[in-house]
C-alpha cells in the first residue's frame, strides 16, 4: 500500500471471513480498512480519506516525538 508505506505505517491484513467474530461484526462490508478501532472505509479504498488520516497521524506522531 504505497500511501501507508510513504507515511511509515505498517498494514496488517486480516481475513475477516476466516474469523467468525469478525465476519459477524463486519458482515458484507468487506474489505474494510481500520485504524485501530476506527473504520476509515469499506467496500473500496477511499484514497482521500486514507491520505487525510495518514497526514493527521503523521503530524500527531511528529508532535508527540518533538514534545513528548
Amino acid at each position: 500500500m504505497p500511501l501507508a508505506g510513504a507515511a511509515g505505517v505498517t498494514v496488517h491484513e486480516i481475513d475477516v471471513d476466516g474469523d467468525p467474530a469478525l465476519a459477524q461484526r463486519w458482515g458484507d462490508r468487506v474489505p474494510v480498512l481500520l485504524a485501530g478501532e476506527r473504520e476509515l472505509c469499506h467496500y473500496r479504498l477511499d484514497r482521500r480519506v486514507l491520505a487525510d488520516f495518514l497526514a493527521g497521524a503523521t503530524s500527531a506522531f511528529a508532535r508527540q516525538r518533538d514534545f513528548g
